[in-house]
């Protein structure tokens, strides 16, 4: 019964996640391309207008230069979508990766670690993350050195996460990092600034611009971090990203090819899109792509099914049958069970690209599958 809460609560958490995440990268998206899309006002109060259709309505959008004359009674905010979205998702981190991290945050054969310690050292990283970036934007560097000091540093915490955490744990925690940042810029610098902005206001004071300068540059960080976290959410479903012992080349490879297709669509917005962000961003893909191809050993020696078989059902079959007896599991992972031979014959495939061509599973190699099980393994798909 534990088990099956934990699932509905998982489910739960999950489906709040995606809708407050797509209200979040929505309304993101959008004031960065109404931003990038402002024309000349005919008012000089204005830094720009915009007309727009949809939904059978017309629109006028109109940005002021620091504030109005006077504020109107309804000030609309945009917080909470960035909130709940963290919110949410720390809530999922616990859920998959806390409360299971023998399972899916642990791999011994990275680095051996209880599960109180690998908790600790995830949500250390959340909070290091956080302040290694607000100390490097709060330093003169400039924005070129802050964008170079940002892609090493993130490039250090891909590898450092690799050589703790299993490759899925890794991913996720880089995207958790990543996510953090996004709503710490909302709750630290966006909201804080917008709140000074409106007190100066009400006190007859002239706004000081520093904040609105600052809200922007972090709004745009945040634009350009969100393709790399979605990325780090949904590469826990192919597991040919993070089981590869080049897993941190590749995080970092596909973090920055999704900045710099951001890039490209931010730039595209003002009529300047330099091609090479594109071309870049695109070519980082393929070479990831061509970099992870499967490449299996050549032994050709055949196979019994009886000796897949005994694999099988050693070494995957606590998880993977009708009713599993790993603990804190209800169902078998993504309804994958191999408890007849019929049903591990039809996942032939799937079988040879988890065990064998990415490693990812067994989760950890928690029940300990060895090299020589592996070859067995893929002799049986490649010579049948």
């Amino acid at each position: 019964m534990e088990a099956y809460l934990l699932d509905w609560l998982t489910l739960l958490a999950r489906w709040a996640h995606i809708v407050v995440g797509i209200a979040w990268i929505g309304a993101s998206f959008y004031f960065i391309w109404l931003d990038n899309h402002l024309e000349t006002a005919p008012d000089p109060a204005f830094a720009g207008e915009l007309y727009a259709i949809h939904g059978g309505g017309f629109y006028r959008a109109q940005k002021y230069r620091l504030a109005p004359d006077a504020l109107p009674p309804t000030l609309h905010w945009f917080k909470w979508e960035a909130y709940w979205t963290w919110i949410t998702g720390f809530v999922l981190l616990v859920l998959v990766y806390y409360l299971n991290a023998e399972l899916y945050l642990v791999d011994p054969q990275v680095m051996k670690l209880s599960s109180g310690a690998a908790v600790g050292i995830g949500v250390a990283s959340l909070v290091v993350g956080l302040a290694v970036y607000e100390g490097l934007c709060r330093a003169p560097l400039g924005e070129r050195r802050l964008a170079l000091a940002l892609l090493i540093v993130f490039a250090l915490f891909a590898w450092a996460l690799t050589q703790v955490f299993s490759g899925r744990g890794a991913f996720i925690h880089f995207g958790a990092i990543l996510g953090t940042i996004m709503a710490g810029n909302v709750a630290h610098v966006i909201i804080p600034g917008q709140h000074e902005l409106v007190r100066a206001k009400e006190q007859g004071r002239l706004p000081d611009d520093k904040y609105s300068l600052a809200g922007k540059q972090r709004s745009v960080h945040n634009t350009y971090f969100t393709l790399p976290v979605i990325f780090t959410m949904i590469s826990g479903h192919h597991a040919m990203t993070f089981g590869t012992r080049w897993s941190w080349l590749v995080l970092i490879a596909m973090g920055l090819a999704g900045a710099l297709i951001r890039l490209w669509f931010v730039a595209r917005h003002k009529g300047n899109a330099p091609a090479w962000t594109l071309v870049a961003g695109l070519a980082l893909v393929g070479v990831v792509a061509v970099m992870l191809v499967p490449r299996s050993q050549g032994n050709s020696q055949p196979v019994r099914f009886s000796e897949v078989k005994q694999v099988i059902d050693s070494r995957c079959l606590s998880c993977h049958a009708e009713k599993p007896v790993f603990p804190g599991l209800a169902e078998a992972p993504k309804g994958l069970k191999l408890d007849t031979p019929e049903r591990i014959e039809a996942q032939r495939l799937t079988i040879h690209q988890q065990s064998v061509l990415t490693r990812a599973m067994p989760p950890g190699n928690l029940t300990g599958m060895t090299d020589a099980e592996r070859a067995l393994l893929d002799r049986w798909v490649r010579i049948k």
